[in-house]
């Protein structure tokens, strides 16, 4: 079992208060072009986040690296029209990459620099997604062994159910992590009618609940699986809220980044991965698609397979390339 990190420091004598906010300020430019959001992020500056700003400070004032914790790669999508397979790819690859990249940029203002923990979710939600404990444990090996052989351990490190709750079974991590953690479902059901964020959340995760659904194979009709996915949505923002908890008890006064689209002002700062055209698609929704000018970009498989070839890396699919355009040459 994962031993609990030190809590965030008290600021000792160092720099000054208006050293520590103007470094604070430097880190946040540092991650405003990625910032995943459904509102319009132009013109954003760091005074519109001042929950960031605080979370930033204590670590800044005492000379520390600065630790982000991220909630996400859980598993792929089980809908073959989706995904490649059940195992990390490009999108993976080029995900972590970027999140390395992300410290080392931090580093170049902030020379402690910062460390990222990928808080990998899949057991969390595994019943409710409809995939098998054993491939997320085959994905988040996977995603380890990623980090491992692409030379990020330095700055990467993965956080999951297995480092919170040791070997007990599953079924019982996922029975304790609500019983300890969750919101009630009356509360949580008031709050996606009163707020428009949650709402526009839960109508995500519905979304996508229902994308991830194999049609051909579900044996209901369609108004079936909306009413299943529109209950399991709440599941899995109960569990989400749950994995929240946790993490904040293992990693406190870590900054919490986001895969989810965040406003102004949220406790959370949401971060794009690579670049998609919805702003809710991520490598483990989707694959990437290679273009002749090197730009990646991520796509449903079906949408990527339509417009690329296959390219197979280590004996295993990795991603599409578009083949380039003899003409253009």
């Amino acid at each position: 079992m994962l031993t609990r990190p030190a809590t965030a420091p008290r600021p000792q004598a160092g720099p000054t208060r208006s050293t520590t906010r103007a470094t604070c300020e430097d880190i946040l430019r540092v991650l405003l072009p990625y910032r995943r959001t459904l509102d319009d992020p132009h013109g954003d500056a760091p005074d519109a986040f001042p929950l960031q700003l605080r979370q930033l400070a204590p670590w800044v004032a005492a000379g520390r690296p600065i630790p982000f914790t991220l909630p996400g790669f859980p598993c792929k999508s089980p809908h073959p029209a989706k995904v490649l397979g059940p195992l990390p790819d490009e999108g993976e690859r080029l995900a972590l990459r970027f999140l390395d990249g992300l410290c080392a940029r931090i580093a170049a203002v902030y020379p402690p620099g910062a460390r990222m923990v990928i808080c990998s979710d899949g057991h969390v939600f595994s019943d409710l997604i409809r995939v098998p404990d054993a491939a997320v444990d085959a994905y988040g090996d996977g995603l380890r062994a990623l980090i491992r052989d692409e030379g990020l351990t330095d700055r990467l490190s993965v956080f999951d159910l297995r480092a919170a709750y040791g070997d007990l079974p599953y079924e019982e991590k996922r029975a304790r992590i609500e019983a300890e953690h969750a919101p009630t479902l009356e509360a949580l059901r008031a709050e996606t009618r009163a707020e428009e964020t949650a709402r526009r959340l839960y109508q995500g995760i519905t979304r996508f609940l229902f994308e991830d659904t194999d049609l051909a194979r579900y044996p209901g009709t369609r108004s079936a699986l909306q009413r299943e996915c529109r209950a399991r949505a709440y599941g899995v923002i109960r569990r989400s809220r749950a994995w929240g908890e946790l993490i904040a008890e293992y990693h406190p006064g870590a900054v919490r980044l986001s895969i989810h689209p965040q406003p102004r002002g949220s406790a959370k700062f949401g971060i794009r991965l690579l670049d998609a055209p919805d702003v809710w698609l991520t490598p483990w929704h989707g694959c990437v698609l290679e273009h002749p000018d090197g730009r990646r970009e991520l796509l449903r498989r079906a949408e990527a397979e339509r417009l690329g070839r296959l390219v197979v890396r280590g004996g295993r699919p990795s991603h599409f390339a578009v083949a380039a355009d003899p003409a253009a040459g």
